[in-house]
């Protein structure tokens, strides 16, 4: 609310100083003191249907593996929705247009990267949402072959080899519960491999030349430690490169383009994780980027004369792209506000390929040459829609239960005013332990172009905040995160323009959690809730975590509990359990193919509510899984939050 006072404040005060200005600078003539003081016309509101708002396109790039960029034509390799389901798209830099390469109605299909030097392509395609996803190479005729067959097989891209002779998977085909690394020929795709996973962590990284591979093993939620083998030497001899007393996480970023250091993320010496190199010959550890918030990432052009970083600051990302030869950073200053996401370095490495993201301006695709001015290649916006009637996110914070400021991005209706205050929306993030933050949403949009506030917000547990912030909540989940939630009520119903006897609750995977939670634990605070494959049972769910999760489980087990010791707790949060409580009106929506949240944690909640005599309502997809991933399912979706709300809320 402060935040709200001092913008209408600066914003006056800005008036008042550019009335003065033109006061100041205007010519003392008749034709000047009789003209007419025009006004803009005030916007009349439009409200759009979900399809409308899905009517935009999703875009992303190739990976950051140093063949975004096509040798033959200079073409982006990019993967877009624009058929309904995401395919593998070239788009041509000169004229934007883009020629479908893959042409999936079902499983969506994820665009890797070009070969070295022909349009052969690595794409990555799963089950209809099961997560067990598979490589493909597909020829430049269009003929595709599985690099990675089997059931029940997980498997994707780490990279390439410098010298492009060869590139590196990871699959769990030897073990379900273990990820091996293989390097396949560019050739004739004939596979070694080169890393066999027995002690079962998590991979990290490949080098360039094919001699170094760090994995990361899980501790718990708070510690973690980095291993380097040398693929050259008896495998046996991986070694602990990141020996340590107490709690401190490492992360594989990458390695430099010479192989020689590999770069990583630590929260060792502060609040939040910074990025080290550790050289790979000396063994010796320096600081390379630090920051007041979390270095999110670090990554190099294919010859490692660039650096590109992105820090994650107050939930938007700053990018800096570094020329290491000359010490000057390239000026991105004169961009469109949002976050640039995805650099990608062409062949030469004279220009940079990029997407730029924000909450009223969909993800589109930019072409830069790294002295010249940014190159829109994509429309993603839906033209229908005047972006005017988007709605900008106000980071915000509010004061919790015990005095702890909880942020979150607050989306006000262009229709909210104190005197016709709106319903709200408490709108909880998954994880746990993820973030809410800024960019383009369509379900957010389409809820505030209609007139519902949202409130996207960071509870303690999120990431992006510090180590202390993130582990608030551990072995209380459901009660001191929940806390923050039930808080963010009475924020939100201090605002004149938000109606406090009208707000739900909303959110997925473990924000799905949430909703659930606070209806079942907290039945008088929000109005209604609508649970998007939301967790019911954590010791069902626990229990039922893929094997391919490896290592992280172990971390679930510690930060939520481990249902083989723990399961009167367990038992407790679960709101399954406890579902007699829950009096509000409710809306389910679950994939029927999701390995993480089962179809049963959603089937058995509406029968419990449902046997309480209050409105359920279930949505229930056959052909998702955790995530939706079609755009029609994504749009029925939208449309269902919208009728609920209008009929409950």
């Amino acid at each position: 609310m402060a935040s709200h006072n001092r913008q209408r404040a600066v914003g006056l005060l800005i008036t008042i100083a550019l009335s003065f200005t033109l006061i100041a600078c205007g010519r003392k003539t008749d034709e000047a003191e009789t003209a007419p003081v025009v006004v803009p016309a005030q916007l009349e509101h439009e409200t759009h249907s979900a399809q409308a708002f899905y009517k935009t396109i999703s875009f992303s790039l190739g990976s950051s593996s140093r063949y975004a960029f096509s040798s033959v034509n200079n073409d982006l390799l990019i993967t877009s929705d624009e058929s309904g389901v995401f395919n593998a798209y070239r788009l041509d830099t000169l004229s934007g247009d883009r020629i479908a390469l893959s042409t999936s109605v079902d499983s969506p299909v994820y665009a890797v990267s070009w070969f070295p030097e022909d349009d052969r392509l690595l794409f990555t395609q799963d089950g209809g949402g099961d997560e067990l996803t598979h490589v493909y190479v597909q020829s430049a005729e269009g003929a595709v072959t599985d690099l990675t067959p089997g059931d029940n097989v997980k498997a994707g891209v780490i990279g390439w080899s410098h010298d492009a002779s060869s590139f590196f998977l990871y699959t769990n085909e030897r073990d379900a519960a273990a990820f091996d690394v293989y390097s396949y020929d560019t050739t004739d795709y004939s596979r070694n491999r080169i890393y066999t996973n027995t002690e079962g962590l998590d991979i990290g990284s490949v080098s360039g030349n094919g001699r170094w591979v760090v994995m990361v093993r899980n501790n718990s939620n708070a510690d973690s430690d980095l291993f380097l083998a040398d693929l050259t030497a008896d495998q046996s001899t991986a070694i602990n490169i990141t020996p340590h007393e107490g709690d401190i996480t490492y992360r594989s970023y990458t390695f430099t383009a010479d192989s020689n250091q590999l770069i990583y993320a630590t929260n060792e010496y502060g609040e939040f994780n910074q990025a080290w190199t550790y050289d790979v010959n000396s063994g010796q550890h320096s600081k390379l980027i630090s920051a007041d918030w979390d270095v999110s990432y670090v990554s190099y052009s294919p010859s490692g004369r660039y650096r590109v970083s992105g820090t994650n600051v107050d939930a938007s990302t700053l990018v800096s792209v570094v020329d290491r030869v000359t010490g000057e950073s390239i000026d991105l200053s004169h961009l469109p506000l949002g976050d640039v996401r995805q650099v990608r370095f062409n062949r030469d490495e004279s220009a940079i390929a990029f997407g730029l993201n924000s909450d009223t301006a969909p993800y589109d695709v930019y072409l830069m040459s790294l002295d010249g001015a940014p190159r829109q290649l994509t429309q993603a916006t839906n033209p229908d829609i005047d972006s005017r009637h988007l709605v900008d996110g106000e980071v915000v914070r509010f004061e919790s239960y015990d005095g702890l400021q909880i942020p979150g991005i607050l989306y006000r209706p262009k229709t909210a005013t104190a005197e016709q205050p709106v319903p709200a929306m408490v709108s909880v993030h998954g994880g746990p332990g993820g973030q809410s933050r800024k960019g383009y949403s369509a379900s957010i949009q389409h809820l505030v172009n209609h007139g519902y506030a949202v409130f996207r917000i960071n509870n303690r547990g999120s990431s992006g905040y510090g180590k202390t912030f993130f582990h608030l909540d551990d072995q209380s989940h459901g009660e001191a995160d929940l806390g923050d939630v039930v808080a963010s009520k009475e924020f939100l119903s201090s605002m004149p323009w938000i109606d406090g006897e009208r707000i739900g609750i909303m959110g997925g995977s473990y924000g799905g959690y949430m909703v659930a939670a606070a209806l079942a634990f907290e039945p008088d605070v929000f109005d209604v809730g609508i649970n998007i494959f939301g967790v019911t049972n954590w010791v069902r769910t626990l229990k039922a975590i893929p094997a391919w999760w490896g290592s992280f489980r172990r971390s679930l087990y510690v930060e939520l509990g481990d249902p083989n010791t723990d399961e009167e707790r367990l038992r407790r949060i679960s709101p399954l359990f406890h579902a007699q409580q829950i009096s509000k009106p409710l809306l389910v929506v679950q994939g029927a193919n999701d390995p993480r949240v089962l179809q049963v944690e959603s089937d058995e909640l509406v029968a419990a509510v449902r046997a309480n005599d209050v409105p359920v309502e279930y949505l229930l997809f056959d052909d998702e899984g955790h995530g939706f991933r079609k755009r029609d399912n994504r749009i029925e979706a939208s449309e269902a939050y919208l009728t609920f709300l209008q009929t409950y809320l």
